[in-house]
């Protein structure tokens, strides 16, 4: 019943911006935290970025500055603008979402989408 798809990757050169896009079905991302998380080949998955239901944000120090998360409830979307982004930043991305966790670097989201790949070219 729930789901969530991502969109928005793809390859670019360091330096460069991509916005990626999480829409949900099934939940309300103003009843729900929502998060980024990312994962590279031989790596573990990385927590990058939440928003909670009531609007508060938190970034990753590896992202920060850089990256920024939002939403827009009425069209149940979050969104991740990715600025000067560099290779280390190539990994699958994954939207996340659950109603009571608030998500961090130590949590597991309720939900997960099915993530998009971004590709980060020196």
């Amino acid at each position: 019943q729930v789901q969530l798809v991502e969109s928005g990757g793809g390859l670019v050169q360091a330096g460069g911006s991509l916005r990626l896009s999480c829409v949900a079905s099934g939940l309300t991302t103003g009843s729900n935290n929502m998060g980024w998380f990312r994962q590279a080949p031989g790596k573990e998955r990385e927590f990058v970025a939440s928003i909670t239901w009531t609007g508060n944000t938190d970034h990753a120090d590896s992202v920060k500055g850089r990256f920024t998360i939002s939403k827009d409830n009425a069209k149940n979307t979050v969104f991740l603008q990715m600025n000067s982004l560099k290779p280390e930043d190539t990994a699958v991305y994954y939207c996340a979402a659950d109603r009571w966790r608030n998500l961090g670097p130590t949590q597991t989201p309720r939900y997960w989408g099915q993530g998009t790949q971004v590709t980060v070219s020196s």
